[in-house]
């Protein structure tokens, strides 16, 4: 029967599927970079595959989404001026290697200059052979608390003076952003949040000494994200919980989930810490690596940012302090720890890593899923959630070496 000048049709047998929430035992149809729908094969066009592809009793699940990372194989998207695209070509193929097919390059709080050469240079993009999507960029401060300041250089914090103006002085243009974190207390904070969310920008709250008040405040006004929980935020205590407090507000409408990022890499976050966000708001829960420069090398002394990092011991500090300033663990390795620490079900490891960021992004139609008619991005897995295999458009763009493993 003829193709009518369609797409090779991929069968993937043998394989059990994450959708809707559900693990089925069935096979999966892929053409054109989509799912297909089978029953419009099988009874409307009844045509066989051209391609049938025995997975091993493998599990399919959505690529991973990472919504804030900083860099990785020796390249920080902060620092990397001179050749921009090249630092993001060189991070997108090294992340196909852990399970990651879409992501957010996060740049952290840094001079203006440095944003105006950066941010035109980062553009969003599909994902395909030569690495992982660009869901566009993450801008992690300058308009933070000192106080909460992490590994951010604190001369180059800013405060919002002027409103949204401050925000376009300091970044320029803003078509290839995403998501911004600030600090909600910040005055003139609910304002910036407001355009941003007119401009379709996520707002994320973070690096705060904001109370649960300015939290609520922010989030009616258009707040949908709080970044890495627990970390760079007054800590939870009983007669105000502060930013932590927003995962169980009974201010916040029931028609919205505010979602929040956690590095769950074993280091920046404890596992009984895990496990209160986890039981406490679940589907809001979403698995970032705050991954810098360092993910994938040696020990020793790198750069994030303004400042020099060192990794010892398998974490990274700020050089010469013991202030820890972002993770080295990669993501497919966060799945599994969460998992293990929280002692959650495979489905909800898998859709804290998929489907949440999705939706934090507004992307849950076509990424982060399964569904027939979305994007054929998705990773293979064994018992154990070991990554078997990496694609992108239905086409494998990473496959584990078994023997380099042995």
């Amino acid at each position: 029967m003829l193709r009518n000048n369609r797409g090779v049709l991929k069968q993937f047998c043998n394989c059990k599927i994450l959708r809707d929430s559900r693990i089925h035992t069935e096979d999966l149809w892929v053409r054109d970079g989509k799912i297909a729908n089978p029953e419009k094969i099988f009874y409307d066009e009844k045509i066989k595959p051209d391609v049938r592809i025995d997975c091993g009793g493998a599990l399919i699940s959505p690529g991973y989404i990472d919504v804030q990372i900083n860099g990785g194989f020796g390249i920080d998207f902060s620092c990397n001026v001179d050749d921009v695209e090249g630092g993001i070509a060189k991070v997108a193929k090294g992340l196909l290697e852990h399970g990651v097919t879409s992501f957010c390059p996060t740049l952290v709080t840094s001079p203006k200059e440095v944003y105006r050469k950066i941010l035109p240079k980062i553009k969003k993009q599909n994902g395909s052979n030569r690495g992982a999507g660009v869901l566009g960029v993450h801008l992690e401060g300058p308009f933070i608390s000192p106080d909460k300041k992490g590994a951010h250089p604190e001369h180059c914090i800013r405060n919002l003076d002027q409103g949204f103006k401050s925000v376009t002085d300091m970044y320029g243009d803003l078509d290839n952003v995403c998501m911004l974190t600030l600090a909600p207390e910040i005055p003139n904070a609910m304002s910036v949040i407001e355009e941003l969310r007119r401009r379709n920008i996520k707002v994320s709250l973070g690096h705060s000494i904001a109370n649960l008040s300015d939290g609520e405040k922010a989030v009616k006004h258009g707040a949908s994200f709080i970044t890495h929980l627990f970390n760079a935020m007054l800590p939870f205590h009983h007669r105000d919980p502060g930013l932590v407090g927003l995962l169980t507000s009974d201010q916040i409408p029931s028609e919205r989930i505010i979602h929040f990022g956690i590095i769950s890499d074993g280091i920046h976050t404890h596992p009984a810490a895990l496990r209160i966000a986890h039981r406490t708001h679940p589907e809001g829960l979403v698995l970032v690596t705050d991954a810098i420069s360092a993910l994938g090398l040696e020990e020793g002394i790198h750069q994030l940012g303004q400042f020099n990092i060192e990794i010892r011991t398998g974490c990274a500090y700020i050089a010469e302090t013991n202030i820890l300033c972002g993770s080295i663990a990669e993501f497919s390795k966060c799945v599994r720890h969460f998992k293990e620490a929280t002692g959650c079900t495979v489905v909800e490891a898998l859709e804290a890593a998929t489907l949440h960021p999705a939706r934090t992004l507004g992307i849950e139609s076509y990424k982060g899923v399964m569904n027939f008619g979305a994007d054929a991005d998705f990773i293979l897995l064994d018992d154990n959630l070991e990554l078997l295999s990496t694609w992108i458009s239905g086409e494998c763009v990473y496959e584990k070496n078994i023997d380099k493993v042995k």
